[in-house]
């Protein structure tokens, strides 16, 4: 790659290439990240209206040796999106590919640019009487193709599967600024390597993805959601399996909290309604979706009764509408913002096996006590083994007074989750953030297949260097 990202003449090239409407001006929240960590730069920002204008200006980029950081929502958590080092590299957002190019229903499929806003998304499918099932609390600024990008996860993985398990075919300009022509609406496609598959979750670092052929699901004639209190993750893993054994697949979403959820609400956005008055240890939020002439709060109610005779629930609440349902979902969605407020120390999204997961909590507590004082945020979607394993300074301290902790804690909860066969990411991706992580505990094979994989598709090295794989 040459040192030529800020040349002029590149930029002319661009001005002169694309249309008007796809020109930005270099604006702060291109160049900046939710947690702060990265000040990202910029030669130039375009918004392309259609893969053809990306594949235009990607063509350009590589041409010239330009890099290209592709923009989505830039709600990511890694990094991915925000480069500091190097040559200033090219923009380019999703904002103006926001169409949504056709549904159909009775497919269960819907064709989406990749800057469609998720919640625009859930709505245009809730028109059709369909439900696209991927959520996250940043579902009001998250585009599709940052999500597939990523992979990214969410509360109802638990049911319906990550990101990559609701695409059927995917739009995408190469890095040399060709346009793969994959948004097939097929079930069945065994024509070669899987492509699709490569892209989704490569982060912008394999091609920019532009449109996506997106599983639809029919939309649950119930739904329900309650809140119960129970004394430990083991016993939430227990209670776990008996719903599962109760309702099958009707569960959608199995979310494991602690207290320090509640008390950082209550802390930073009392406007929250918390459901006790004290709170409980360790708590879960339960949400079902069931067919036709199935009623899911007795479903609910029975499961309660039997968890409570057999001890693993001693409290808990059943949503009576849909209001208090979205009052308990408010709750878990409200705890990542409440996290932002608090300044965490060091972050960490990680799965484990289920049976692990119990056993991981404690030992990491203890670990972390044993570092200093400072609090523990556990919470996540415990049906998929995936933890949000956060840890943030006393009350009364802040995250600068312990910045010289930060890669001390991030090893030592990566260490533990790697000894007991776990990923150090399980939805966020890798990023910049965790590459060194990468490297430190992937297999080496495989991470040899993944720099053969990028040298081969983007020899010059210009899709978002730095991130997943080291420039």
């Amino acid at each position: 790659m040459t040192d030529n990202a800020t040349d002029t003449a590149f930029v002319d090239r661009l001005k002169s290439t694309l249309p008007t409407a796809a020109l930005r001006e270099i604006a702060p929240h291109y160049l900046q990240e939710p947690r702060g960590r990265w000040q990202g730069h910029a030669c130039a920002v375009v918004a392309p209206g259609n893969a053809e204008e990306a594949a235009s200006a990607i063509r350009l980029a590589s041409e010239a040796g330009v890099p290209v950081i592709p923009y989505g929502g830039g709600t990511g958590l890694v990094g991915g999106q925000v480069t500091g080092d190097g040559p200033a590299p090219l923009i380019i957002s999703l904002e103006r590919m926001t169409r949504v190019r056709g549904i159909y229903p009775d497919e269960n499929v819907m064709v989406v640019e990749a800057g469609a806003i998720l919640s625009d998304v859930h709505d245009a499918a809730e028109a059709a009487d369909r439900l696209f099932p991927l959520s996250i609390a940043a579902k009001g600024s998250a585009r599709i193709g940052g999500l597939l990008a990523t992979n990214a996860g969410g509360v109802n993985v638990l049911r319906y599967g990550n990101a990559r398990d609701l695409c059927l075919g995917l739009e995408a300009v190469m890095p040399d600024g060709s346009i793969w022509h994959g948004l097939k609406r097929l079930r069945k496609d065994n024509t070669g390597y899987d492509l699709r598959n490569l892209l989704i979750g490569s982060e912008g670092t394999l091609g920019l993805i532009t449109a996506a052929a997106l599983k639809l699901s029919p939309r649950p004639a119930g739904e329900g959601t309650a809140l119960m209190v129970v004394d430990s993750p083991a016993a939430a893993l227990a209670l776990l399996a008996l719903a599962r054994d109760h309702l099958g697949e009707g569960v959608s979403a199995f979310e494991l909290m602690h207290r320090q959820c509640l008390n950082f609400l209550a802390e930073t956005m009392p406007q929250v309604r918390q459901p006790w008055n004290v709170p409980p240890e360790w708590f879960v939020l339960i949400d079902v979706g069931l067919a036709r002439g199935l009623d899911p709060a007795s479903a609910l109610e029975a499961l309660f009764g039997d968890a409570l005779d057999a001890g693993l629930v001693s409290d808990g609440m059943i949503a009576q509408s849909e209001a208090q349902r979205a009052e308990f979902w408010a709750l878990r969605e409200s705890v990542p913002e409440a996290n932002r407020h608090i300044g965490s120390v060091s972050s960490h999204d990680v799965s484990l096996p289920l049976g692990a997961v119990a056993e991981f909590i404690a030992k990491g507590a203890e670990m972390i006590g044993a570092l200093g004082d400072f609090r523990i945020n556990c919470f996540g979607h415990l049906g998929d083994g995936n933890l949000h394993y956060n840890v943030f300074p006393a009350l009364g301290g802040a995250r600068a007074d312990h910045e010289d902790q930060r890669d001390t804690i991030k090893r030592a909860v990566h260490d533990l989750v790697h000894s007991m066969g776990g990923s150090i990411s399980a939805e966020h991706g890798i990023g910049r953030l965790k590459v060194d992580d990468l490297e430190r505990y992937g297999d080496p094979a495989k991470l040899a297949a993944m720099r053969a994989i990028k040298a081969a598709l983007d020899p010059k090295g210009i899709m978002n260097p730095g991130a997943v794989l080291r420039a």
